[in-house]
């Protein structure tokens, strides 16, 4: 197949390393961080004063644009991750990127693409439970790239400052600070709200209608459409879903706030604090009357718009009394505190668990070498919890080390005793760089 003059596409490697180009950068401004080989100065500036009718027209040239593939390709890359059914990695496709990239251009500007089946994995969640992970092609997550930074300027305009999940410039953190500065001021009564499969219930007629509402470019919307019904193979089953955006999918963090964001409209319409994280919300309010009021809220409008609430998960109960606390991004706020929630730490005791067996061979010094920036990591996210929890990790943790140690040096010790400790002190591990989560509470608190 030939490639046509016309179309270039520029690439440093086959596979490139980072997904940032010059183009995406601005100066400074509330757009600085929108893709400018898509949004021009011009398009910005009717995005601000607004366009006729509210709705936007003429965009599927700015998907299928040389330069809005390449800057999507280069994303794609950035993130890594597997093949989908077509068994295209992406360092397969690296390797002809430009052939690909224009072939993409050609179908999508002659309306003849079609995605290709969504590949189902499973990943572990909470335990013995599993959650459904879609794997689309790496074509497949090149459009969808390109469709979301055509798209995603349109709607964050619209978007309320109380939803801060898979938006540009904001995240767990500022959700977090958010729920903790109207805990302080007197919002104690919560209303913790699950919706059950919320990702796999959206209807898609209700949410094409939402999108109407702002795009009128039927190529787009059509674009949009397959993804909605792309195949999903798990094995030998192949089926079409008649709901939903795959988890995983490239769009679907998008699509679903455009969907709940009327729900943030109806609570802020009527003076309720709400706070979400995607399909994670919890609503803070002054009094239990409050806190019911906002409850039958979410009830009628999770009723009139095609999803179910999970009643096991859902309630109302005041965060300063024992017991009636609320989780949150991995927190639990009760009694005036916060505390890592239960599942939260599980989970991170069992990553310490798989990188501390007792078979592992290593010296000491590399183990810790491998521990030291999961403990950091997870300590960055959960630093403001209450201080016990460090003290009590960092024992753990060198219980772990105690228990390779003394299993190397063939005694049978799990690392408890008396004459573990005697051998190998805490200062024994300090000295060979493990990072205490308590010293650096400590000295996060000093630098406040």
């Amino acid at each position: 197949m030939s490639v046509p003059t016309q179309l270039t596409f520029n690439f440093v490697s086959p596979v490139p390393k980072a997904a940032k180009q010059e183009t995406e950068v601005r100066s400074s401004g509330k757009w600085a961080w929108v893709e400018a080989a898509v949004w021009t100065e011009r398009m910005l500036a009717a995005l601000d004063n607004g366009v006729n009718g509210g709705k936007w027209f003429s965009l599927i040239d700015k998907v299928y644009n040389p330069k809005t593939l390449s800057a999507a390709w280069l994303k794609v890359a950035a993130n890594k991750g597997a093949a989908g059914v077509d068994k295209i990695s992406i360092k397969r496709f690296g390797l002809r990127a430009q052939l690909y990239l224009t072939e993409l251009e050609q179908e999508l500007r002659g309306g003849t693409f079609q995605p290709s089946a969504v590949k189902r994995v499973y990943i572990p969640k909470d335990g013995k439970k599993t959650r459904p992970l879609g794997i689309p092609t790496v074509k497949d997550r090149i459009v969808q790239t390109a469709l979301k930074m055509v798209l995603e300027p349109i709607f964050e305009k619209e978007f309320l400052p109380t939803s801060y999940g898979f938006r540009p410039c904001r995240g767990c953190k500022d959700a977090l600070r958010e729920v903790d500065r109207l805990l302080k001021e007197g919002y104690t009564w919560v209303v913790d709200a699950d919706v059950k499969s919320y990702f796999d219930s959206i209807p898609h007629d209700l949410l094409m209608g939402r999108l109407k509402e702002r795009i009128s470019d039927g190529k787009v919307l059509h674009l949009i459409a397959l993804f909605l019904r792309q195949d999903i193979l798990e094995g030998m089953a192949c089926w079409n879903p008649i709901s939903g955006t795959p988890q995983g999918a490239v769009l679907s963090p998008l699509l679903a706030n455009v969907y709940l964001h009327q729900l943030d409209l109806v609570l802020n319409r009527h003076g309720f604090k709400m706070v979400r994280y995607a399909d994670d919300w919890v609503v803070l309010c002054r009094d239990n009357d409050e806190a019911k009021t906002a409850l039958s809220q979410i009830q009628s409008w999770i009723a009139d718009n095609g999803l179910e609430l999970n009643s096991g998960k859902t309630h109302i109960g005041s965060s300063r009394q024992p017991g009636e606390g609320f989780e949150f991004l991995g927190y639990r706020f009760e009694s005036g505190c916060r505390y890592v929630r239960a599942k939260s730490l599980k989970r991170f005791k069992d990553n310490i668990r798989e990188k501390t067996r007792r078979t592992r061979g290593d010296s000491i010094e590399k183990i810790i070498s491998d521990l030291n920036p999961t403990i950091r990591g997870w300590f960055g996210y959960f630093k403001h919890a209450h201080h016990y929890t460090f003290n009590s990790l960092d024992g753990f943790i060198r219980r772990r080390l105690r228990a390779v140690l003394s299993k190397q040096q063939k005694r049978p010790d799990s690392g408890r005793t008396d004459k573990d400790h005697r051998l190998w002190p805490n200062a024994f591990f300090a000295e060979r760089g493990l990072f205490t989560m308590r010293e650096a509470h400590v000295l996060a608190r000093r630098s406040r």
